[in-house]
């Protein structure tokens, strides 16, 4: 008996010490003092150490939030990061934060995924915040009376140029090509060949692959009107204005010479321009630290130069914040996103990478200031604000790019004409989106 009696005893101090672990393990991970986490995935579409850049930003933010951790999660390109967000969304492991394409708003509502901003915004500076990011910006973050992204590492595509190359070619450094004519003459003048007829600099390169949408916006843009309409339920790809331009584009590498024929890599083209291979190019300005750490050659950035008009379509990431976590977690993703688009740290994160900075209150920072009266090139693509539209966005947003890219480059590698490529686009488009009108 007393033997059975010690037994017990012994089985209940094993369960009492067990059950104080469990306690201990839980106050360790879930307790009333343990910081709130939020994951944030994040992609990298331009050169440099971006992942650092991000990595910091957190680190910094922790510092000064000590009761929210943030696991900056990178995954891959745009089109990755949007998969993978996806799969998580389905998978009922949403993320609390991601930086996805402001294009992909109406994909992303389609599928109920995030939350308008609106409530939180009115928390925390209301109109006076919202007010100052600039407008063309905005246009890919609001739909139906709300607001549902924040613009983050948001950019435009500027004309890059080798102001060396320029006086060689006897050309003015300080004067970039304004119109298409002067492109299709200055990039005749760049393009330099060996006595064997083999081509030791290019003209121009503007990627053909990547984004071929983005970069043929440009031009649509500059000869007309925008590619969509402002509900996301039609596409404008099948009119005169854009088969000039797609033949401009064919015609550059084909015709005139002045870039190489083939499938032009978007991640390759920066590095190409830097190493003087090419004395022009069309890029995001998210590559301007980049580029600005890697040549060697004194180099200008220009608006794109004009048809009808300037223009170029905005691009880049917005901030999303998502549904199906709790409203905890939403108001520390928020407090974030609050924190990253400061005006010093908008500023900051510009500089860092070349993206523009969002919010006009950043340029009016020291900080700022300081770096575009020694980088005037860094006010470029700001400026071009001005001649900005949104860009593409639709709903079923994948499927329609996929109707453009995959004709746009049917017609750059010949096997359509331009017409024939864009009213296959347009009728591939409109099937996409008909279950929407």
């Amino acid at each position: 008996m007393i033997k059975k009696i010690k037994h017990w005893i012994v089985l209940l101090l094993l369960l009492t010490l067990l059950t104080g672990c469990g306690a201990s393990a839980g106050q360790s991970t879930g307790g009333a003092d343990s910081p709130v986490e939020i994951t944030f995935y994040y992609p990298i579409a331009v050169g440099g150490p971006l992942t650092s850049v991000i990595e910091k930003m957190a680190a910094d933010f922790m510092t000064e939030h000590p009761d929210i951790k943030v696991n900056p999660v990178f995954t891959g390109s745009y089109a990755e990061t949007m998969v993978t967000a996806q799969t998580a969304i389905q998978g009922k492991e949403s993320p609390e934060l991601a930086v996805l394409l402001s294009t992909e708003l109406y994909t992303l509502l389609d599928m109920d995924a995030i939350i308008p901003l609106d409530d939180l915004i009115q928390q925390h500076g209301g109109d006076a915040y919202l007010n100052d990011f600039y407008p063309a910006f905005m246009e890919n973050s609001q739909t139906g009376g709300s607001t549902w992204g924040i613009p983050f590492q948001r950019s435009t595509i500027v004309l890059y140029y080798n102001k060396e190359a320029f006086r060689e070619a006897g050309l003015d450094p300080e004067r970039p090509p304004q119109n298409w004519d002067e492109l299709i003459e200055y990039a005749e003048k760049l393009t330099v060949k060996n006595a064997a007829g083999e081509v030791e600099r290019w003209g121009l390169e503007i990627p053909t692959s990547g984004f071929p949408y983005w970069l043929f916006q440009g031009f649509a843009l500059q000869n007309g009107k925008n590619l969509m309409s402002d509900d996301g339920k039609q596409v404008y790809f099948d009119t005169p204005g854009n088969v000039e331009a797609l033949q401009l584009w064919i015609d550059l590498a084909h015709k005139y010479e002045v870039m190489p024929k083939d499938i032009i890599d978007w991640a390759t083209v920066p590095g190409t321009f830097a190493e003087g291979k090419s004395a022009m190019m069309y890029h995001t300005t998210g590559n301007l630290t980049n580029v600005r750490n890697n040549a060697d050659f004194e180099f200008g950035v220009a608006y794109m130069p004009a048809k009808q008009q300037f223009g170029s379509p905005t691009g880049g990431g917005n901030f999303y914040i998502f549904k199906d976590v709790s409203p905890e977690k939403q108001a520390a993703a928020w407090q974030f996103i609050e924190w990253v688009t400061q005006p010093e740290r908008a500023a900051q994160w510009s500089i860092d990478t070349g993206y523009v900075a969002t919010r006009a209150s950043s340029y009016e920072t020291e900080l700022m200031k300081t770096y575009v009266a020694d980088f005037p090139q860094a006010a470029v693509a700001r400026d071009q604000l001005e001649y900005a539209a949104a860009e593409l966005s639709t709903h079923s947003n994948g499927e329609v790019y996929k109707a453009i890219n995959d004709n746009l480059q049917a017609a750059i590698v010949g096997q359509l004409s331009p017409a024939e490529a864009l009213k296959r686009a347009q009728q591939e488009a409109e099937a996409i989106l008909a279950p929407f009108q």
